[in-house]
């Protein structure tokens, strides 16, 4: 990516968190502990992992590693319930808006990963708790041209048989039987999610529903 191209996405990366610290914000004390879309998440875990790269120094994320046998996901799921119980909501919120411009980015991907990141995250929040919110079509695009077999493997998505087909963009990817729904709902399957009943249409949209009760 040049840097043109790197300042395109960092620019978005920045609104992306500016608008969600917006949206966090804004929400009643009761949707805080609402459920995500992360399994066994929070609202406020999500909100508090997100911020996990800007607030923890690469020794911390080393020493935290270790103390959780070097399982990655031991790791954030430990720090993100730690965090969620010690900082208010304003708090959470804040930590977003207030590294909007941060240069973090994950371990591969770079800046896309990292706008990819903050995109699914934040509809891990507003998908479930039925929030409209709709992520800029650039931002989208963004995130749809990174969607590949080894991506979709990396974040366990089980999409064998079944084509991705947006009904707002003109995208797809996959080979069968068409599942039909909105990119950033799609998004969120390539991104190993499942999503509330009656988003998606198809022969296999069953397969990909999501009960929350």
């Amino acid at each position: 990516m040049g840097k043109a191209k790197d300042a395109e996405v960092r620019a978005a990366i920045a609104a992306e968190r500016q608008e969600l610290a917006d949206l966090l914000d804004s929400l009643p004390e009761e949707s805080w502990d609402a459920p995500s879309l992360c399994a066994g998440w929070r609202v406020r875990e999500v909100a508090a992992h997100m911020s996990l790269g800007f607030r923890y120094s690469l020794p911390r994320v080393l020493l935290e590693l270790a103390k959780a046998r070097g399982g990655l996901h031991r790791m954030t799921d430990r720090c993100a319930r730690r965090d969620a119980a010690a900082h208010s909501p304003r708090q959470l919120a804040g930590w977003l808006r207030d590294n909007a411009h941060h240069p973090w980015t994950p371990p591969v991907g770079g800046f896309a990963s990292a706008l990819g990141h903050d995109v699914v995250h934040g509809l891990d929040i507003t998908v479930p708790l039925g929030l409209e919110r709709r992520v800029p079509e650039d931002r989208l695009r963004v995130l749809l041209r990174n969607v590949t077999p080894s991506s979709v493997r990396f974040f366990g998505a089980e999409l064998d048989g079944v084509e991705l087909r947006a009904d707002d963009l003109d995208w797809s990817f996959g080979s069968g039987a068409p599942l039909v729904g909105a990119a950033q709902d799609l998004l969120l399957l390539a991104f190993g999610r499942r999503l509330p009943a009656g988003r998606l249409s198809g022969e296999p949209a069953d397969r990909f529903a999501l009960s929350l009760g």
